[in-house]
């Protein structure tokens, strides 16, 4: 059940970055299509964030350290342009159009998942 919550959580997450963020699209025929893209790329995100984030802080653990840890927004817009790039893969109409769209994005996606995460609980 915790999952499933969590993927919403991203999947709104994501919903509200296609609202603010020019760059990050989800080109969907109807509604219905546009949340079932949302709940994969979401799932895709999940995957993503749960395999390569802890080998990429293991390996990037000098330049979190450097950086006071503003490496980790560089990370996680990486993370989102490999999402956006496997959801393409998939034939999912999730797109982030370059490096500044992602970045915004994660922060985006970053604070919304954190602000459901405080209402939801963990």
């Amino acid at each position: 059940m915790k999952i499933i919550v969590k993927i919403l959580a991203v999947a709104a997450a994501l919903w509200v970055a296609t609202q603010f963020v020019d760059g990050i699209t989800v080109s969907a025929a109807t509604p219905a299509k546009e949340i079932g893209t949302l709940l994969a790329v979401a799932l895709v995100f999940g995957v993503v964030n749960a395999v390569l984030k802890p080998i990429i802080k293991t390996l990037g653990c000098a330049f979190y350290v450097l950086t006071l840890g503003l490496f980790a927004l560089v990370v996680n817009a990486g993370l989102l342009l490999l999402t956006s790039w496997i959801a393409e893969q998939l034939d999912l109409s999730f797109h982030v159009a370059g490096f500044w769209a992602a970045f915004w994005g994660a922060i985006v996606i970053g604070v919304i998942s954190w602000l459901l995460d405080l209402v939801l609980g963990d």
